[in-house]
């Protein structure tokens, strides 16, 4: 099913947080795998400190987006800044050039991403897997690393699992590890995806709780790909939904979970209410 054009607009909603100059534009941003483009001309602003949860079907491009932010997939068309500073490009002479690989480190050093794998290393334990970047990618002094490490690990919970290996740990303490690993480095950004997904059941809430606990300081920006939509409903100051490559609809919590505009939306949130 094609979206029709009017449903291509994006819903505009006053933000607690549009008076505050975006950490991160994409602008007409767009991305090709050979001839299926599955992101069409996107425009999304995230302000310093807002909570931004991106839902929507399988296949609607919102993975490819974070993918984009982390560098790992390049855009083939449209910008993205990060801080105020060109992602993908530099200026040179007044023209936009490709970024080479110091920029790009560069300014990706102000974001951080769970993936759905934990992606830990399996050889370290739990402490030098969270120290590892931080004294090797950001020059951080050891001694204060490994507070700051100890620190965020016993804030999660796993402040009595430092010596201990990834594979000691149930799937959710090492998720809960790869979110303190991700915040140690202390990011303007983070990127959830699916964080949950590769979970048990019944060790989703811990995970959620978790990250419940670091938006509500309030200092780092999320964006957060999420199928938990009570989750999204409690911690985001906005929602996105996606479909087909666009952003079809956007707007605080209370706008899109209960009076969503359009049928595409209407029908994605009633299969959830339906368990489908």
């Amino acid at each position: 099913m094609r979206i029709d054009a009017t449903e291509k607009l994006q819903t505009t909603t006053v933000q607690p947080h549009e008076q505050l100059k975006p950490i991160v534009r994409f602008m007409r941003v767009s991305k090709s795998f050979g001839d299926l483009e599955v992101l069409k001309q996107i425009d999304l602003d995230i302000a310093p400190g807002e909570k931004v949860a991106l839902i929507g079907p399988s296949g609607s491009g919102k993975t490819t987006l974070a993918r984009m932010l982390m560098t790992l997939e390049k855009p083939t068309s449209g910008v993205i800044e990060v801080n105020g500073e060109l992602l993908w490009h530099k200026e040179v002479n007044g023209k936009l050039v490709p970024a080479d690989q110091k920029h790009l480190r560069r300014v990706r050093s102000n974001i951080g991403m769970v993936f759905q794998q934990y992606n830990l290393f399996p050889h370290m334990t739990i402490l030098r897997n969270c120290i590892e970047a931080p004294i090797l990618v950001q020059g951080i002094p050891k001694d204060e690393t490994i507070k700051r490490a100890t620190d965020m690990l016993e804030r999660v919970g796993l402040g009595d699992k430092l010596d201990a290996y990834p594979s000691q740990l149930s799937g959710g303490q090492q998720q809960r590890v790869a979110i303190a690993r991700a915040v140690v480095m202390r990011p303007k950004v983070m990127l959830f995806d699916e964080v949950t997904s590769a979970l048990d059941p019944e060790l989703v809430g811990e995970v959620l709780e978790v990250i419940k606990d670091l938006a509500r300081e309030g200092d780092m920006a999320m964006m957060i790909i999420t199928h938990e939509m009570d989750f999204a409903y409690e911690v985001a100051d906005r929602v996105v939904f996606m479909d087909q490559g666009y952003i079809v609809e956007q707007g605080s919590p209370k706008a899109v979970f209960e009076n969503p505009k359009t049928e595409r939306l209407k029908s994605f949130i009633r299969r959830f209410r339906n368990g489908v």
